[in-house]
């Protein structure tokens, strides 16, 4: 029989230990689910717990036996239970499909096929899986990857909110690229791709039914053309991350962290639609840290940075992409901002979610 996980070690400030249950905070995004990654799943799966973790897998063929193979896979996964299931700019159909795809392409990968699993709950609507199966097809096209398998599963009424889909993506790694966390070196710009914030409000205001003056929609878009874009500019790309959960604030957090140097950014650099920036002072919350579904962060040499971002804003997915901040020498495993009023404070990781069920 298999050993009880030893929980005597754990520590943060509600520690795990302390949960009997899981809690939806520890699907957020935020210390929380950090603590249940490090502290649960990796001493289960035999993980060692330095080795850094992406938005996907790299699997290196050729130290797999297969240097025939040659090359690099990148490999994620990532399940969707997103509520409501259509939601202004997006349903749970596209948002699969594009979550995937970012999620390969933040290891600087062109995604080249998805798996599809489907967990349906009995009395679902016809016409509802039709349309989410319909634009998901839609979104595939428009990345450019492949729906190559699937699985469907039907669970009794009440047990899955209508429906849920698990995607796993695989794809291929230029030669040159090294993508990753610790790679953030101090002196390095970092980038976001555009408006933040939009995603977890769409999903929000649809949801609760809440009115802010103009429709908020999601971002929710394929990515993988932007990343090649800019590794066409050059292949010195040090950090990509997919900022979904827990937002730019929890990326910035973990590249911080991961490669022990620290982040500084202006607040007033960041951009924070009106319209987003309005919702989250009605419902007290960060728009650093609200899900985006169509958006990167990216930190690359300074050395780069003027041409990666005329790249960036020559697609379409990165028109608005600007320059928030650097890493630095100070405050090593710190994120800093500064305010509108020239201080200084530390940005720390969300304990659980603010926005449930947003993706």
């Amino acid at each position: 029989m298999a050993e009880k996980p030893n929980f005597s070690g754990w520590s943060c400030p509600l520690p795990l230990r302390d949960y009997e249950r899981i809690v939806i905070g520890h699907g957020g995004g935020g210390r929380l689910s950090a603590e249940l990654v490090e502290h649960l799943f990796l001493p289960a799966f035999g993980v060692d717990p330095s080795e850094e973790l992406r938005d996907s897998a790299v699997i290196d063929l050729a130290a797999q036996g297969l240097a025939d193979s040659g090359g690099r896979l990148a490999f994620s996964t990532d399940s969707y239970v997103v509520r409501p299931l259509f939601f202004p700019g997006g349903s749970i159909g596209d948002l699969a499909v594009n979550g995937t795809v970012n999620d390969v392409a933040m290891s600087g990968a062109q995604p080249i096929a998805l798996s599809t699993g489907f967990i349906l709950e009995e009395g679902l609507k016809m016409e509802t899986l039709a349309r989410v199966a319909t634009e998901m097809g839609i979104a595939a096209k428009l990345a450019d990857v492949r729906l190559a398998t699937g699985d469907t599963k039907v669970v009794d009424a009440g047990q899955a909110d209508g429906l849920y889909i698990n995607t796993a993506g695989v794809g291929l790694i230029p030669e040159g690229v090294d993508i990753r966390p610790g790679r953030a070196t101090p002196g390095d710009v970092v980038i976001v791709s555009g408006p933040i914030g939009m995603h977890g409000v769409a999903v929000m205001s649809k949801r609760e039914s809440l009115e802010f003056g103009t429709e908020i929609r999601s971002d929710s878009a394929p990515l993988n053309s932007l990343v090649a874009d800019m590794l066409a500019v050059t292949s010195d790309i040090h950090v990509l991350r997919d900022p979904t959960r827990g937002g730019v604030t929890s990326s910035l957090c973990e590249i911080a962290s991961t490669a022990d140097v620290g982040i500084a950014y202006e607040e007033s650099l960041v951009p924070v639609p009106a319209e987003v920036a309005a919702a989250c002072a009605f419902l007290g919350l960060d728009a650093m840290s609200v899900a985006n579904e169509g958006k990167l962060v990216a930190v690359v040499p300074a050395e780069q940075v003027d041409a990666v971002l005329v790249a960036m804003q020559d697609n379409t997915y990165g028109r608005e992409a600007c320059v928030i901040g650097k890493v630095v020498e100070a405050h090593r495993g710190m994120v800093v901002a500064k305010t509108t009023f020239g201080a200084t404070r530390v940005v720390d990781l969300q304990l659980g979610e603010q926005l449930p069920r947003i993706c």
